[in-house]
């Protein structure tokens, strides 16, 4: 804040006036703001008064409060605070407004003086209610922190909530195969008093199998949770390169063979041999790949079908999507869905954490991409997401 005092002292006294008119002139980090500044000083220190000017000099970005208290729209503006009536000069040519304005201000200020004067019986200048402004400035700074404060606990508690949510699912989840795995194990114990022939090193075999497999869901299941949190929580950092979608998505497919062929699932694709390659992070675009093929396999029903396409839309896009014969998504919540922590009431029972999509988006906005889905209740939902293509 830049204060230009100009105390002059008044006809018959030993000191100057206190400050009689008030102005605060908002700018903004321009350059020109300093030439604006300068130009109203020295239109002011050129005026011959009997009293003072005060100029305040405030940058925007240091006082949002006093903007939004002022109601200022554009920059520079100068501001009468006082005396009253307030009165706002705005634009490019404000020392000309000031030119015309001036002389006004100073009469009325006189008059007001002379009218003190005569109330009190002795001269007496006015003096600004600075106190006011301030007051009503920092009511609306307190306003916002009060509403960005109890923004920031709803956000907390929707966070504990999901935390709390994320622990049961995860408790659920991991019962199972815990519980398989200690079966496998204790059963093994008690082959061990048992006579080593064909048929108890077959068994012997088929534990340890079961064993290792539930221990590698379990893993799974924990590295998920941890992965998605670590992805969701901070910022994604995106290694950009020269990607094949053609290859990335048959290794993809290969992988999740033996997932369609356990539900009877048929897989349809449509990969073009001479698409372009995408300018994007090959290994979080798998990811975003492999979370939407483990959704269209999920809720995809026994017998049903699954279809991967990708499309060369323009000479800049490339499109990818991923198409179930599933239950579909209502209407009013295909937008949701994408949030973080949201799920579909049907889907609660079901394993998962809500994090899924939402990582999805984020991940193709990251490469400067979009995400949604088209829905038919009762026959399937097909996903979509787009890649530049790489130049």
């Amino acid at each position: 804040m830049l204060q230009l005092p100009n105390m002059q002292a008044a006809p018959g006294q030993d000191t100057p006036t206190p400050v009689s008119i008030q102005l605060l002139l908002f700018v903004d980090e321009r350059p020109s703001s300093q030439e604006t500044i300068g130009q109203i000083q020295n239109y002011l220190q050129s005026l011959k008064t009997d009293y003072s000017i005060d100029l305040q000099a405030i940058e925007i970005g240091e006082q949002p409060h006093l903007v939004e208290h002022f109601k200022l729209i554009a920059t520079p503006a100068l501001v009468k605070i006082f005396p009253e009536p307030r009165q706002t000069l705005a634009g490019s040519n404000i020392v000309e407004q000031l030119k015309k304005w001036c002389p006004r201000w100073q009469l009325a200020f006189e008059e007001q003086i002379a009218n003190t004067s005569k109330r009190n019986g002795s001269s007496q200048t006015l003096s600004p209610k600075l106190d006011d402004v301030g007051y009503a400035a920092e009511l609306i700074r307190l306003s916002d922190e009060v509403f960005r404060l109890k923004q920031e606990k709803e956000e907390l508690l929707d966070q504990l909530k999901f935390k709390d949510q994320v622990l049961a699912m995860l408790a659920h989840d991991l019962r199972s195969p815990l519980t398989a795995a200690s079966i496998a194990v204790e059963t093994l114990e008690l082959t061990q008093t048992q006579e080593n022939n064909e048929r108890t090193a077959k068994l012997k075999d088929q534990l340890y199998q079961q064993a290792r497999k539930q221990f590698r869901v379990m893993n799974r299941i924990i590295t998920e949770i941890l992965q998605a949190s670590k992805t969701m929580n901070a910022e994604l950092r995106v290694q950009h390169g020269r990607v094949y979608l053609q290859s990335l998505c048959e290794e993809i497919l290969a992988q999740f063979a033996e997932q369609f062929q356990a539900k009877s699932q048929k897989l349809e694709k449509d990969i073009p041999q001479d698409l372009p390659p995408v300018y994007a992070d090959a290994e979080l675009i798998r990811q975003v790949i492999v979370n939407l093929l483990d959704n269209a396999c999920k809720y995809t029903p026994e017998g049903g079908k699954i279809q991967v396409s990708i499309l060369h839309r323009t000479t800049q896009k490339i499109q990818v999507s991923v198409c179930d014969t599933g239950p579909g998504i209502p209407e009013e919540k295909r937008e949701r869905i994408f949030e973080g922590h949201f799920r579909l009431k049907r889907d609660e029972s079901k394993e998962g954490y809500g994090l899924g999509l939402s990582m999805c988006r984020k991940i193709v906005r990251a490469h400067y991409g979009q995400i949604w889905v088209d829905s038919i209740s009762e026959r399937g939902s097909c996903f979509h997401f787009t890649l530049p293509v790489y130049r």
